[in-house]
């Protein structure tokens, strides 16, 4: 699979969901105090980001 979520820790200790495509990050959330709030995030990105419209301010 070319991409993936991945949980890791930051310097602060906190957990920090980061989303790889290809090896390369393309955005990460916030840090958690807890993983599951970090799993949490996860699933809200999975659920709502499909319908996410694109907007665009270059104009």
């Amino acid at each position: 699979m070319a991409h993936k979520f991945l949980i890791k820790k930051n310097k602060a200790g906190e957990f920090v969901a980061y989303f790889v495509y290809n090896s390369e990050t393309i955005f990460w959330t916030e840090g958690y105090t807890s993983k599951a709030s970090a799993k949490n995030a996860i699933e809200s990105i999975k659920k709502n980001g499909p319908d996410a419209e694109t907007d665009d301010q270059t104009d």
